[in-house]
């Protein structure tokens, strides 16, 4: 595209325009540091706590729930990072990594993972890495020692695996131990029956390149018996997946559908292991199911949930940030225009909210506030980039870097945020960060000719690690590992059985990417400019909406010693019983649920008959802890968040959500605490072992002694919701409103700016818009010399007259 080139720090040379290349160079600089700082403070642990300095080892820190299956005690981040440190050209880090990992990681640890996580950060971790070292050993440049380390772990990992797929389905248990396996009394796992779709559909890459590496058959043929069943199960009339399937019948345990969490990766396997294997059924079964996505899912800009069997049925308000892998898929389906409006949603998202929230609305309001880091926009980014050539693209990695160094950089590392609207961290930096994150960014602004292998020769797994294409010419099928065929759709269309070419996608016409963004550049309203002469009338049409209010609750310890001084804020949930339509709340004593999840039965349901439960967050959904703690018989359940550090003073209440079918069989009230309110919680329990607490909305908090005019305005207001007003803008020509175009009631805003230079006319433009309301609603005038410049108007549903500035 012309860009200027511009030589980078000692690892390549940016292609990005002079504005911004010196500041990309420094802040990418500082990123490359950070596995530094892991090797120094936290290896060999698993991960690093940029907070605290350390590595974060499982058992030795407080339990977070089903983030922790993610450690293994195997040197997580080390293994994840293997492949990316020679993307980066850092060949003698590389080679240190390799010998720290075959002298010190086991793999035999005691200790339950989840099957999906361990698959794709480990497994692929160590395939990506000895596929690099063979290669480096090959060239003869160094690695001369290296005789296959790595692949026999690799071998011995997937061994350890195998037991998760021994279910009369086929389809893995989620969680599996290393060392027993499951069922087994000593493994602590077999008992779970569900499992998401993206962990039983997103094996079949690792466990192919596995199998073709070894000329072991049994791994590829696990995994494409899990692809197999979840094919078989897809909604027949959508072709749509739902999110949770049960490991034993195959039935479908969350119905609704979409590309994000839950799914996301099934997709993308499907594709990228057509281009891996060669098997076009793999490529059939991906044009399917896309059609299906674009005909349901797909509203562009937005990518929506549906219910798998009436998909014309929206099932929420807003998306998870995992989606934001999709463009990227699409960019290797050849399918650039939605991936284009897509992703310039999610740029305007970032630019609202610094990052993407872990899920927000369709209106693009944070519904969660969380931010880990995720490397997804980035890797969406850079494949937008590899297909356009825009240098747009480059920006957009540019205001990546620069966030991140400037909200998630801490001294030992970069933290992930705790919630984007108040920039708090926690102490949490995942091994994606390293192994994905950096990949994307290195590769975005690096030549391709200072990258020591032809990247275009790797397909990269949903870690980015890297698997050659050349697998299923250089490999030959594992017998046994035939898949049926399945017709090909009627929507077959150019790119359904090869790659996109960007001659094809562009054919002389290098605006075209930008012609689509144009269309949703102020998408969020940020970042809109505005030059030279406006002259505008605006005509609001004002609508009457209730606005959704997360009514604040507490949970109250009223037994001796607490007697009611100890009140702990906690959040409500949008299903169960309704603690705002009860006088005087949930009384009850409390116990600890066990397993402290509830993600199963209960272990302890005597104890907590007619009792309130505490459950942990984590593992699996809010609904279903609800439904097996209300089957063992609690009144009433508390549940505890597992993020470590969140509190009610800075991090937003929010209301717990059921799991997107009907909730109306859950009956009981239901609170949620943050981790320190529930640690002052838990440690009361602890001391004093009979706890006595009440739930109830905050307002009605016992002792509080209100004035008689606080009680009189609860009885009579208790019951109304906020209401707000919703603005339409649309512009119209002079006249319009007069010819009776709109009819609703209306705002008519009219708002001029002069050419530049040019003098307002006269004392009373001067008066008119400085003009302000005083208390008694007379109008004063302000000094001729003030700033501010004021619109009045008059409220058309409550009569009330308001300002804007």
């Amino acid at each position: 595209a012309g860009v200027p080139k511009g030589e980078a720090l000692g690892w390549g040379k940016f292609r990005i325009d002079k504005v911004c290349q010196f500041r990309v160079k420094r802040d990418v600089k500082h990123i490359l540091a950070a596995f530094h700082l892991f090797t120094k403070y936290a290896y060999p642990a698993d991960e690093l706590m940029p907070l605290s300095c350390k590595g974060r080892v499982r058992g030795q820190e407080p339990n977070r729930g089903d983030i922790d299956d993610s450690l293994g005690k195997f040197s997580l981040t080390l293994i994840d990072t293997l492949d990316t440190l020679v993307v980066l050209n850092k060949l003698d880090e590389f080679e240190d990594a390799v010998r720290k990992a075959v002298k010190d990681v086991r793999l035999d640890n005691d200790v339950v993972v989840s099957v999906f996580e361990t698959n794709i950060r480990v497994l692929g971790g160590l395939l990506g890495g000895h596929i690099m070292a063979d290669l480096l050993r090959q060239r003869g440049q160094r690695m001369e020692w290296y005789r296959d380390e790595l692949l026999h772990m690799a071998i011995e990992l997937g061994h350890r695996l195998i037991p998760a797929f021994n279910t009369t389905s086929g389809l893995p248990y989620p969680k599996v131990n290393l060392r027993h396996g499951i069922l087994k009394p000593q493994s602590r796992t077999g008992t779970e029956s569900d499992t998401c779709t993206a962990c039983a559909g997103t094996m079949i890459l690792e466990f192919a390149a596995l199998s073709r590496l070894s000329g072991q058959p049994v791994f590829e043929e696990h995994a494409r018996k899990a692809l197999d069943v979840l094919w078989e199960r897809r909604q027949k009339g959508s072709d749509l997946v739902g999110t949770v399937i049960n490991i034993h019948n195959g039935e479908w345990v969350r119905r609704d559908s979409g590309v994000g969490a839950g799914i996301d990766s099934y997709y993308e396997y499907l594709m990228k292991a057509y281009i891996l294997l060669g098997d076009s059924v793999f490529l059939e079964r991906f044009n399917v199911h896309y059609s299906a996505i674009m005909k349901y899912i797909s509203q562009p800009p937005l990518l929506l949930n549906v219910h798998m069997h009436n998909p014309t049925v929206s099932v929420r308000s807003w998306m998870d940030s995992l989606l934001a892998f999709f463009p990227g898929l699409q960019v290797l389906r050849g399918d650039l225009k939605p991936a284009i409006e897509t992703h310039e949603m999610l740029y305007q998202v970032t630019k609202q909210h610094k990052f993407l929230p872990e899920a927000f609305t369709t209106e693009f309001r944070v519904h969660w506030g969380q931010h880990l880091l995720r490397p997804e926009f980035a890797e969406s980014t850079y494949y937008l980039y590899k297909a356009t050539g825009d240098p747009y693209y480059l920006r957009v990695g540019q205001s990546i870097v620069e966030k991140l160094n400037t909200y998630a950089r801490v001294p030992c590392g970069f933290a992930a945020v705790q919630d984007v609207r108040t920039g708090t961290h926690e102490d949490r930096m995942d091994s994606f960060f390293l192994a994905e994150m950096f990949k994307y960014l290195y590769l975005l602004f690096s030549d391709k000719s200072h990258v020591p292998i032809d990247i275009d020769d790797y397909i990269f797994t949903t870690e980015a690690h890297l698997l050659p294409v050349s697998l299923s010419t250089t490999k030959a099928p594992c017998p046994a590992n035939n898949t049926g065929t399945v017709p090909v759709p009627p929507e077959d269309d150019l790119f359904s059985h090869s790659c996109p070419s960007t001659e094809t996608l562009f054919p002389n016409n290098p605006t075209f990417a930008k012609t689509i963004r144009d269309g949703y550049k102020y998408l969020t309203g940020v970042g809109q400019e505005h030059k030279g002469v406006l002259r505008v009338k605006l005509v609001a049409e004002v609508s009457q909406t209730a606005e959704e209010e997360v009514v604040p609750h507490v949970v109250q310890l009223i037994s001796p010693p607490f007697l009611g001084r100890m009140v702990l804020t906690a959040g409500p949930a949008k299903f169960g019983a309704d603690l705002t339509k009860q006088e005087h709340g949930v009384k009850g004593s409390i116990v600890k649920a066990s397993p402290y999840t509830a993600c199963g039965p209960v272990d302890n349901a005597v104890e907590i008959k007619g009792r309130i439960a505490l459950a942990l967050r984590g593992d699996c959904m809010f609904a279903v802890k609800a439904r097996w703690l209300q089957q063992a018989g609690a009144i009433g359940v508390i549940f505890i968040d597992h993020h470590e550090g969140s509190n009610s003073d800075e991090t937003p209440l929010f209301q717990m959500v059921g799991d997107g079918d009907s909730n109306e069989d859950i009956t009981l009230p239901l609170v949620f605490l943050f981790s320190r309110e529930g640690a002052l919680l838990t440690a009361a329990l602890e001391e004093h072992h009979n706890v006595d607490v009440v739930l109830l909305p905050k307002e009605r908090q016992l002792g509080r002694g209100e004035r008689m005019e606080q009680a009189i305005t609860l009885l009579f207001h208790k019951t109304e919701k906020p209401v707000s007003v919703n603005i339409k803008l649309r512009l119209m020509e002079h006249g319009e409103v007069e010819e009776g175009m709109v009819t609703s009631p209306s705002l008519e805003l009219v708002m001029e700016k002069e050419e530049e230079g040019e003098k307002l006319g006269g004392k009373q433009s001067q008066q008119q818009d400085c003009s302000q309301t005083s208390q008694d609603d007379r109008t004063s005038t302000c000094s001729a010399d003030s700033k501010a410049k004021r619109i009045q108007a008059k409220c058309p549903i409550c009569g009330s007259l308001f300002e804007s500035e």
